[in-house]
């Protein structure tokens, strides 16, 4: 086992690390999972503007992504579903209804424009060798957009998990852009699902929100949800509404699924029910509104070392946005370094033809003759070049062909270069400024796709809704004296009571005990029942209690039950072998009438207690004597306050 324990933590430690940077947790850099980052470079590299089989996506992905065909077709769906990056064509399943895609040979797939646009860059890009390292695979694609808030993501990891809600793309752009003019930035999920969302506890990322499905009222009798909460599909949802209206919860007659490309789930109500009381009991009981948790934990590279950390929202957009100005100033830099040498090469081919070097060329006898006629002709005119010549610009000028030398255009080549000499001015001011730029960029995008990707998920705050109140007292709870049972289950024609779930009933027996429970379906009670009823926690229940213990002495008390733990039984009297005779729940109880047990040589046979004088006591006091006499009898004398 000594031996074993280094060899395990290394290993777990190295499985650990594995799962957190290479399957579950996405990169900041590029908001992906390695598998996405796969998926999208191989549909890069195949992208030719039409459609591809996803079987052969799968295939070619499969080179460098070693878990297998099915984590690579899961993800695909999953990513086209989406809509962002991968135009679908076919049955990729309904995200709203929650059925799976058809077979893999039998749906296309390519990428789209905003993918093409944005998420590539082969001269940028930083490349990693393949699992089997045959191949190059992208390391993070240099991506100028926030994927990682557009897409979000669910990820559980060892020891830590990340949940990642989606945002809208516009919004986040516009997010940039005030980061970049140095304004306050709040930006809020946004969902393909469509329904309300309440962000009032989002807490820049840290907290969660609140989603609700779009339920309207067609008639008094019909409800129509047209959109579900995030995470939820139809069967799941109707399956939540069903379940609610068994226990009764939720009293409708009938539901109907009439989804397609748009949600559409018909709700028939009840007979003596209406909209306006049914949609918060949806609300309060079903999956129509659910609470959805935010924390977002990403790879972040530090001094080249990877790790996993959890961030905010403005702390993602802040990074992204300064990334982004790298971005396009690596763009702009390597764009100005191609046009610098167009410029040059222009330069050159111009001088070679123009000023006949080429014919220096006709006399030399050896290669290096040649290569010598070509720099000494090309150095009498060096004050022209835009940099030095090198020996590659040698083999190019040797590798122009006569009929371009013949059909070479000096008034052609001149506008060409003032197009390249403008571009470079172009990028050069762009560089300069920079955030100026980046600006502009954001714009582009935001008037291109504006009308593309518009919120789906509308913001409100929610009126919390109190289960207690919406609840119907729909459950029926009786007394059998015959069974001695009591509950929702019980037939019996005493104590009637209707409640709710959210209601507690107090019982009182008459051996003195007393409990509290809820909507039970059976309770044995231990003696006659004397009293059930729905118990207030708040206000409590007084009684005035006249019991006899075993010796048959009378006791009165004024009691207040207040505090209990649920169907716990308590003792309103010391005895348990005594009696409760009477349980007044009047505040004024009135007189009553002691009749003595007979007694030899008993000269008083009755009296009479004003119960009114009785001061309050706590439940488990045995309260005042009523008289000094066992008691056979005691009644009361103002029966109708009873």
């Amino acid at each position: 086992m000594a031996q074993l324990e280094p060899l395990m933590k290394r290993n777990f430690i190295e499985y650990a690390s594995y799962v957190v940077l290479d399957r579950a947790i996405p990169d900041l850099r590029d908001g992906l999972k390695p598998v996405q980052r796969r998926i999208l470079h191989t549909l890069h590299e195949m992208h030719d503007g039409r459609f591809h089989k996803v079987a052969n996506v799968i295939g070619e992905c499969m080179k460098l992504h070693p878990h297998g065909d099915a984590a690579i077709s899961d993800a695909l769906v999953t990513l086209a579903n989406k809509e962002y990056f991968i135009e679908r064509q076919g049955n990729f399943g309904n995200v709203f209804t929650g059925h799976s895609a058809a077979a893999p040979r039998y749906i296309e797939c390519r990428l789209t424009p905003l993918a093409v646009e944005t998420l590539f860059n082969k001269p940028l890009t930083t490349w990693a060798r393949s699992y089997d390292d045959r191949r190059d695979e992208p390391a993070f694609l240099p991506v100028k957009i926030p994927v990682l808030l557009m897409l979000g993501a669910d990820g559980i990891a060892v020891g830590m998990t990340t949940r990642i809600l989606p945002h809208n793309f516009i919004e986040l752009l516009k997010a940039q852009i005030a980061l970049l003019s140095s304004k306050e930035v709040r930006v809020y999920p946004d969902f393909l699902q469509g329904g309300f969302v309440d962000v009032r506890d989002y807490d820049d990322g840290r907290g969660k929100v609140t989603v609700r499905a779009r339920i309207e009222a067609r008639d008094d009798k019909t409800l129509i949800i047209s959109e579900i909460p995030y995470g939820t599909t139809t069967e799941s949802l109707i399956a939540s509404i069903e379940a609610a209206a068994e226990k009764g919860q939720v009293k409708i007659s009938g539901i109907s699924d009439f989804t397609t490309e748009h949600v559409e789930i018909e709700v028939s109500l009840s007979r003596g029910v209406y909209a306006d009381e049914v949609i918060p009991q949806l609300y309060a009981y079903t999956d129509c509104e659910m609470v959805l948790q935010s924390t977002i934990v990403t790879i972040v590279e530090e001094k080249g070392r990877q790790r996993p950390v959890e961030m905010t929202v403005t702390q993602v957009l802040g990074y992204l946005t300064d990334q982004l100005l790298e971005r396009i100033k690596a763009e702009l830099a390597h764009e100005l370094a191609q046009l610098e040498d167009k410029r040059h090469w222009m330069t050159l081919e111009r001088i070679f033809i123009e000023n006949r070097v080429y014919k220096r060329i006709e006399s030399a006898k050896t290669e290096a003759a040649v290569r010598k006629a070509v720099w000494d002709g090309m150095n009498e005119h060096s004050l022209y070049f835009a940099r030095p010549m090198v020996e590659d610009d040698v083999d190019r000028l040797l590798g122009i062909k006569i009929r371009r030398i013949s059909a070479y255009d000096i008034a052609k080549y001149k506008d060409d270069l003032e197009e390249v000499l403008a571009a470079i001015k172009d990028r050069e001011k762009k560089l300069k400024n920079l955030k100026k730029t980046a600006i502009g960029w954001l714009e582009e995008m935001i008037e291109k796709y504006d009308e593309t990707y518009p919120r789906r998920s509308e913001i409100q705050k929610f009126e919390t809704i109190d289960k207690k109140e919406v609840a119907r007292a729909h459950i029926k709870m009786a007394y059998d004296p015959q069974s001695g049972f009591f509950g929702s289950k019980v037939s019996g024609d005493k104590f009637q009571v209707t409640v709710s779930e959210y209601d507690r009933v107090l019982l009182v027996c008459q051996d003195g005990s007393y409990r509290v429970i809820g909507a039970e379906d059976k309770v044995l009670m231990p003696s006659k029942l004397l009293y059930a009823s729905i118990f207030d926690q708040e206000q409590g229940k007084q009684f005035v209690v006249v019991y006899r213990d075993k010796q048959k002495n009378p006791f009165g008390k004024r009691v207040k039950i207040e505090k209990f733990i649920r169907d716990k039984e308590y003792l309103l009297i010391k005895d348990r072998e005594g009696k409760v005779d009477l349980l007044i729940e009047e505040t004024k109880p009135g007189r009553i009438h002691l009749e003595f047990a007979p007694a030899k040589y008993q000269r008083l046979h009755e009296a009479e207690f004003d119960l009114d004088t009785l001061e309050d006591c706590g439940v488990a006091a045995r309260g005042t004597r009523l008289a000094p006499k066992p008691v056979s009898k005691i009644t009361r004398l103002d029966a109708s306050r009873g």
